[in-house]
């Protein structure tokens, strides 16, 4: 057991640490590449940019594993940078093949905007100008004596970590609704599980600090994964088997795929 716990205190840390350039850093290139952020959901660098600021903030009441910390400094890094390249390269307003606005409406209404136009405005600035105002009202509770509870300690984790674990929800119910995981790669779902994987061994095995919250919220992103793979294997198993049984057999569920369905998008990318 010693000489597991050692292993993963050595080889945990490099993973968790890199794993936002590894995961991010060819879509970034892609992006810059091709000129066009086409079919890139802006929801992402939004999510995972509150998720990682909010972990920082709460290190400083929890001073949690360091390891964590520089991966959540990292993470803003890099998902700082792909917000700009996405910015500077996305379509022209109104296009049809304009940005995506995935996870938080279909493909049905990507055209429906929300309210105050939050996360869609057409200009790059209020972009900037959001974060820098969550930052900066963030350091201002921190510098009150509000930081000095341990409920909002508690809450700035809890709430940090919860916004992340659920990232993998919208891809599960776009499975569900088009019952199928066309567009899904399995290699995608693969580097998933594998990163929960060596994510779960560092929580529970690791000496470091690691305060529940990372390990509950990292529990349902494990399970939620896990549960991609099981829709992958059925979707995948049903095709293979609608194809062996011939296209007279199939046409009722081609007409039900048809009414029902849409192409699936790989949405998360961490």
């Amino acid at each position: 057991m010693y000489l597991i716990s050692a292993a993963i205190d050595l080889a945990a840390p490099v993973f968790l640490v890199t794993s936002p350039l590894t995961s991010y850093a060819d879509q970034i290139v892609s992006i810059h590449r091709s000129r066009s952020s086409t079919g890139f959901s802006l929801d992402i660098p939004l999510i995972m940019l509150v998720s990682s600021i909010l972990k920082v903030f709460y290190w400083f009441g929890e001073y949690y594993s360091a390891t964590l910390l520089t991966q959540a400094v990292v993470m803003i890094v890099v998902q700082m940078t792909m917000l700009k390249v996405a910015l500077d390269n996305r379509p022209s307003p109104g296009g049809l093949n304009g940005i995506e606005h995935a996870p938080f409406s279909s493909g049905s209404d990507s055209g429906s905007s929300r309210p105050y136009e939050f996360w869609q405005w057409k200009n790059t600035k209020p972009y900037y100008m959001f974060l820098a105002y969550f930052v900066g009202a963030l350091t201002f509770i921190h510098l009150s004596p509000i930081s000095q509870f341990e409920s909002y300690i508690s809450l700035l984790g809890y709430i940090g970590l919860a916004v992340e674990a659920t990232l993998p929800i919208p891809q599960i119910i776009a499975n569900y609704r088009s019952g199928s995981c066309k567009g899904f790669r399995v290699s995608v779902i693969a580097a998933w599980i594998l990163g929960d994987t060596m994510k779960m061994s560092y929580f529970f095995c690791s000496t470091e600090t690691i305060p529940w919250a990372f390990k509950l919220c990292g529990m349902f992103q494990c399970a939620c994964d896990f549960y991609l793979g099981f829709q992958f294997y059925m979707f995948t198993r049903g095709s293979s088997l609608s194809h062996s049984r011939g296209p007279s057999q199939t046409a009722g569920r081609s007409e039900q795929d048809g009414r029902w369905g849409h192409e699936a998008k790989d949405i998360r990318m961490n």
